[in-house]
């Protein structure tokens, strides 16, 4: 348990600079740096042009080397870029950080984290170890973004109108508290976690161009990346919910990186509970099918533009069901690995290759968003990200079924 505990704490604090200060703290982010939400998504598409062929070459390597070296070496030079972040003064620069970023937290350290919580899961625990790791993860988002949104209170009062040299300041704090935390959390890896063996290590057992092919012809394969491809749009749509708050509900930056840090907590609670569920039923694609139906009805809800904008209630209401959805489908989709029998010594591989995939949305779907809310002003924007959210997860819980057939 201590070794989950570790692989939680560094699962999502390698993601708080690229990830989380920005979906926390969008408002703020955009003011700070000047720049619109389409330049906001080509950053996220720097990140994600990198991160691809970072999971393509990381599967192999998590076969190969000490998951202890990889997620220390990952977070220690995370850490050191988000510090350099304060200093950037252009947009050009920005996006060269971002795709450092996408190096560093995917090729040394993704398929290294996914397959050391394969192992301490073993045979009969595979949904509820990746339910705690997700809803880890999402515990430690919440309280580590909540004291973040403390930082940024102390520094900036709550107003709706700051002048650009307060955000500046405050959000500086933030990012620096950020960069020290990856760290710290580095150096805590790099001394307590211990080397998980299995027998991957063996030459005999490395990837092979046969297994490789193997891999590649599986349905399920496939199938499961069309899965993480529905499912990330929706982890991506999570991005939108600060924005939201200030746009339609008139939060100020405080509040609205408040509703941001909520949805985070949500997070926690849909993930554990899904991997207890799924690992009772005894299979994690029927909490997957679930999970994408709620996010159908919760895009649509959005979307359709029938909430009141004056009671911020049911839009907080629906910012809630649409994180279940998401949050609890995010918690399950790599124990479809262990679902569809891929043998340990090269999950890896496979897991590389499903990311390769799964996680195009990190390319696409930034600037996507941004093109729908900076040419849409106000709540046309957001209901037409709600509804984007809406019909993918429809496609997701389609693949959803024939991964199940298939598998059977």
């Amino acid at each position: 348990m201590f070794q989950l505990l570790l692989l939680i704490l560094a699962g999502e604090s390698i993601f708080f600079l690229p990830f989380v200060l920005a979906r926390v703290f969008r408002p703020t982010f955009l003011a700070v740096f000047e720049i619109t939400n389409l330049e906001l998504g080509t950053l996220f598409s720097a990140y994600g042009i990198i991160a691809m062929v970072s999971y393509f070459f990381g599967g192999p390597l998590a076969d190969r080397f000490s998951p202890r070296a990889l997620l220390a070496v990952a977070l220690a030079v995370t850490g050191l870029g988000g510090i350099t972040m304060n200093f950037i003064a252009s947009f050009a620069a920005l996006s060269w950080l971002y795709a450092f970023w996408g190096l560093t937290t995917i090729l040394l350290f993704w398929a290294a984290l996914l397959k050391a919580t394969r192992i301490i899961g073993g045979e009969d625990f595979q949904a509820r170890a990746f339910g705690l790791l997700e809803g880890g993860r999402g515990l430690m988002a919440a309280l580590v973004g909540s004291i973040a949104v403390g930082i940024l209170a102390f520094y900036l009062p709550d107003q709706v109108s700051p002048s650009l040299a307060e955000q500046q300041h405050a959000f500086q704090q933030v990012v620096f508290f950020f960069a020290g935390w990856v760290i710290l959390v580095g150096v805590l890896v790099g001394v307590f976690l211990k080397n998980s063996s299995d027998t991957s290590d063996d030459t005999s057992k490395r990837i092979t161009w046969k297994q490789l092919k193997v891999v590649l012809s599986k349905r399920v394969i496939w199938y499961q990346a069309v899965i993480i491809v529905c499912a990330y749009v929706g982890y991506k749509v999570t991005d939108d919910f600060s924005l939201l708050a200030s746009d339609i509900l008139g939060f100020s930056d405080v509040q609205s990186a408040q509703v941001g840090a909520l949805a985070l907590w949500m997070r926690m609670i849909a993930a554990i509970t899904a991997g207890f569920l799924a690992d009772r039923l005894g299979q994690s694609s029927k909490v997957i099918s679930w999970g994408f139906v709620i996010m159908i009805f919760s895009g649509l809800i959005i979307g359709s533009g029938w909430l009141p904008d004056e009671v911020p209630f049911y839009y907080l209401l629906s910012i809630i069901s649409t994180c279940l959805g998401v949050y609890a489908v995010r918690g399950l989709y790599f124990s479809l690995v262990q679902e569809a029998r891929i043998p340990l010594n090269i999950s890896g591989t496979s897991i590389g290759i499903i990311s390769v995939i799964g996680f195009t949305p990190d390319i696409f779907m930034g600037p996507f968003m941004g093109y729908l809310l900076d040419e849409n002003p106000g709540a046309l924007g957001h209901q037409l990200v709600f509804l984007t959210l809406a019909g993918f997860a429809f496609i997701g819980l389609i693949a959803t079924h024939q991964f199940r057939k298939v598998n059977q």
